[in-house]
């Protein structure tokens, strides 16, 4: 595999492709650059994908540009959304700026990576700089993105400032003089703009390279936060292991590929081994990328220990009833709740009623009421989560 295979290795869609083996047969140092808004604090393994990538043009020599784009954030990327999103206060946007570079760097080599933020150039234009960026595309041409297209059909309200995020995003690539832009399936659109825009302005056209959307860990959607089926870089090494076992086997291929960075070869190798154990491989590979080799066998260990053998866990989380709640008895669903080990209060209600909870290695009903203990009490909740209640 040549280094242009390589590079289009797992790649959803390649546009400029000829342009970029021309680059590289020159031996040209490449500008890759890849966006991300801090809209929220974490990133995801949805994320993972292009960063792989990036990472992949990283070790190719190339330098790799991360751009977080504190300006672009202030309105909010209109990419795959039914309505426009929330704008977040500055505080907000430096706050997740900062862990978005902390987390960015469990990926990529700090001392290879140059980082910028959008404000930078943005923060400087007038208002007239901005009606001239405006005329560089029309009403006719943003109504071809599918989102735009199918809200203006359902009547859903689309804003002007929406309108100029691609155009921004465009705008970034010219900044940047980026001879490769990567991204997911659904920034397509945006990417194309700042390939047409370098072009009004003479610069050469960057190569468009997107990758697919990871499957989350529902096996149905693409991972997402608001679908709550994702697994964040910041998981603890437990969280990590335990969601990647609870991936189906179709979506286990997946996730080597995009995640693991295993070629087609490996995955036929691996497609060989019995599904259990080929899981077990994943998990310990993805826990060992964020939190080492260490606590990815310890994990493993346990994780044998506690569902191939059924034992109960040596290490959990322990609470007292009367500090949890100040009472004697209350309801399993608020004891679990109290923990603060579940996000929400629906998750739990939801495996309460598929009969998902075990005190003491029994299951229970949903209403069922829990006594303090004399000594104490195990519970279980899913597969992964046990602690103890103490009197």
């Amino acid at each position: 595999m040549n280094t242009l295979q390589q590079i289009c290795h797992g790649a959803d869609t390649i546009i400029g492709a000829n342009e970029l083996g021309k680059k590289l047969s020159e031996g040209r140092k490449l500008r890759v650059k890849l966006g991300v808004d801090p809209t929220r604090p974490d990133l995801h393994f949805g994320h993972l994908v292009v960063f792989n990538k990036l990472k992949q043009f990283q070790d190719m020599g190339h330098e790799a540009i991360l751009l977080i784009g504190d300006y672009t954030t202030t309105i909010g990327d209109p990419s795959g959304r039914s309505s426009e999103r929330p704008m977040l206060s500055s505080a907000q946007i430096e706050e997740n700026y900062e862990t978005y570079i902390d987390q960015a760097f469990k990926i990529l080599d700090p001392n290879k990576t140059t980082v910028r933020k959008n404000s930078e150039w943005f923060g400087a234009m007038s208002f007239g700089d901005a009606v001239l960026l405006a005329r560089q595309m029309t009403v006719a041409q943003m109504l071809e993105r599918e989102d735009f297209s199918q809200r203006y059909k359902s009547k859903t309200p689309i804003s002007i400032v929406e309108f100029l995020y691609p155009l921004l995003q465009g705008y970034d690539s010219i900044a940047l003089k980026a001879d490769v832009e990567l991204g997911g399936r659904d920034q397509l659109f945006n990417l194309l703009v700042g390939r047409a825009m370098q072009k009004s302005v003479g610069q050469e056209e960057q190569t468009v390279l997107t990758m697919p959307l990871l499957v989350g860990l529902d096996g149905e959607r693409k991972m997402s936060k608001s679908y709550d089926n994702y697994i964040a870089f910041n998981d603890s090494a437990r969280e990590i292991f335990g969601k990647v076992m609870s991936i189906s086997d179709q979506t286990m291929f997946a996730y080597y590929k995009f995640l693991a960075m295993k070629s087609d070869g490996e995955i036929a190798q691996l497609e060989t081994m019995h599904p259990m154990e080929c899981k077990k491989l994943l998990a310990e590979e993805l826990c060992a990328l964020f939190h080492g080799s260490d606590a990815a066998e310890y994990e493993l260990d346990r994780f044998e220990k506690v569902f191939s053998r059924n034992d109960i866990p040596d290490d959990m989380p322990s609470f007292s009833m009367g500090e949890l709640l100040g009472s004697d008895s209350a309801g399993l669903a608020d004891v679990i709740a109290a923990t603060r080990l579940f996000s929400s209060k629906n998750e739990i209600r939801r495996l309460l009623d598929q009969g998902a909870v075990k005190v003491d290695g029994q299951r229970v009903q949903p209403a069922f009421a829990l006594k303090a203990p004399a000594e104490k009490t195990v519970i279980q909740v899913g597969k992964r989560t046990f602690f103890q209640i103490t009197k």
